[in-house]
């Protein structure tokens, strides 16, 4: 009962920076955190970064230092901001958000996705 939508996709030149937004609406009030993970062509998906209504993240060792999440709670948005992006780095990046509620318990929402492409 939660839709996401990304944006901000597309191609980059390695080195280059992108910004990807994903705005969750619905039933919203119980989201607990929000995140990216990507998925390259043949390969699983991996987490990218995470963050909680709090304000803390999380990092995959690989984007450290590159990439930094950010979230507005008023709207329930979670950014992106990829710097020095790198031909690895491609692959398609899926907002995530986690709701937790009494009466379900622990429930992972996903948006459709956003091609990130890194040429070298």
């Amino acid at each position: 009962q939660v839709q996401l939508v990304e944006s901000g996709g597309g191609l980059v030149q390695a080195g280059g920076s992108l910004i990807l937004s994903c705005a969750a609406s619905g039933s919203i009030f119980g989201i607990n955190a929000m995140g990216w993970y990507r998925q390259a062509p043949g390969k699983q998906r991996e987490l990218v970064a995470t963050i909680t209504s709090g304000g803390r993240t999380n990092y995959a060792d690989s984007v450290k230092g590159r990439f930094t999440i950010s979230r507005d709670n008023a709207k329930n948005t979670v950014y992106l901001q990829m710097n020095s992006l790198k031909p690895e780095d491609t692959g398609v990046y899926y907002c995530n958000a986690y709701i937790y509620r009494l009466s379900t318990g622990g429930y992972d929402y996903w948006g459709q996705g956003t091609q990130v492409t890194v040429s070298s």
